[in-house]
C-alpha cells in the first residue's frame, strides 16, 4: 500500500546516510476505507492528495517539536511516499491514519515531496499555528491554509542527495 510519511529535512538527511527512514511513532497516512467513506466523491488521485495533505500537516508538527530540526536546515514540510506491506489501519485516530512498523528502507520509497524556499515564511507561521488550528482557532486555520497554498515539489530518491546538498 502506498503511504505518505510525515518527515523533516533532517530525517531525509538520515535516510541519505543510513538507507532507512525512521518513521516517528510509526505514523503514516494512506487512502484507507475510512478516508474513502469520508468523501462523497473523488478518484484515487484526489484521495491520495488528501492523505498527502494530512501527512504535510503532520510534518508541521514534527518541525514544531523541540529540537526536531537543526538550525542549519531550512523550515520545509516533507512527505515521503513509500510502498509498505500491511500497514495497520487506525480510523480511531483519523480517517487516513495508518501505523507501520520499523524503519522504511530506501528501496520501498517512491519519492519525497518537499516545500520550496518560497514557502519558508508560511511554514514558520504554520508551525506555530498547527495546534491552535486543530482546536478551532480561525486565525490559526488561515495560517495553515496559507502554507497549503504552496505545492510540495516532487523528488525521486536518487535526487535526494543533490537536494540536501543544495539546501
Amino acid at each position: 500500500m502506498r503511504v505518505y510519511i510525515p518527515a523533516t529535512l533532517a530525517m531525509l538527511q538520515s535516510l541519505n546516510e543510513t538507507g532507512e527512514l525512521a518513521v516517528v511513532g510509526g505514523t503514516a497516512f494512506a487512502v484507507t476505507p475510512a478516508l474513502r467513506e469520508s468523501y462523497t466523491a473523488g478518484d484515487d488521485e484526489e484521495l491520495s492528495e488528501a492523505a498527502m495533505r494530512e501527512a504535510a500537516r503532520a510534518s508541521l508538527r514534527l518541525l514544531g517539536a523541540d529540537g526536531a530540526e537543526p538550525d542549519a536546515m531550512p523550515p520545509r514540510r516533507v512527505v515521503v511516499a513509500a510502498d509498505v506491506d500491511d500497514p495497520k489501519l487506525r480510523p480511531d485516530l483519523d480517517a487516513a491514519v495508518v501505523k507501520i512498523s520499523g524503519p522504511v528502507p530506501r528501496s520501498a520509497i517512491a519519492a519525497a515531496h518537499v516545500d520550496g524556499a518560497d514557502a519558508e515564511s508560511a511554514v514558520l507561521a504554520a508551525i506555530d499555528a498547527v495546534d491552535a488550528a486543530d482546536l478551532g482557532d480561525l486565525d490559526a486555520e488561515m495560517a495553515i491554509g496559507d502554507v497549503e497554498d504552496f505545492d510540495l515539489g516532487w523528488y525521486a530518491t536518487q535526487e535526494l542527495p543533490f537536494l540536501l546538498e543544495l539546501l
